[in-house]
């Protein structure tokens, strides 16, 4: 079972400003309703990897950023030393985020850490 979710986010100021300039507020909200647009699919990762390896508990960190211009999530990557699911979860919260992007995009870039629990 999913239980919770933290959001967290840091802006950098990046050049141009013929797209969104988001408050770092709408930012975090933004990031936040296109993670939770894909919050079905990660709840089938936990209920897959429930099936196939029995009760799974833990966290996994995925950090990633948000592109200037485009809004596509790129650079997905587990943070390790704050993550504690088994690596078929993880693969599969990374898949999931795969095509993400926020519409329109910002003229900033974002630097995004995300963590879903699970289980118990």
């Amino acid at each position: 079972m999913l239980r919770s979710i933290l959001f967290t986010t840091a802006l950098l100021a990046s050049t141009g400003c013929s797209f969104a300039a988001r408050s770092t507020d709408d930012y975090r909200k933004t990031v936040r309703e296109v993670l939770n647009g894909r919050s079905h699919a990660i709840q089938n990762c936990y209920h897959t990897a429930v099936k196939a390896d029995g009760p799974e508990h833990g966290k996994v960190t995925v950090h990633f950023d948000v592109a200037p211009k485009t809004g596509l999530f790129e650079h997905a990557k587990v943070v390790e030393a704050e993550t504690t699911a088994k690596e078929p979860l993880q693969r599969c919260v990374l898949e999931e985020l795969a095509d993400l992007k926020i519409e329109p995009g910002d003229h900033r870039k974002g630097d995004a850490t995300f963590v879903w629990k699970f289980g118990k």
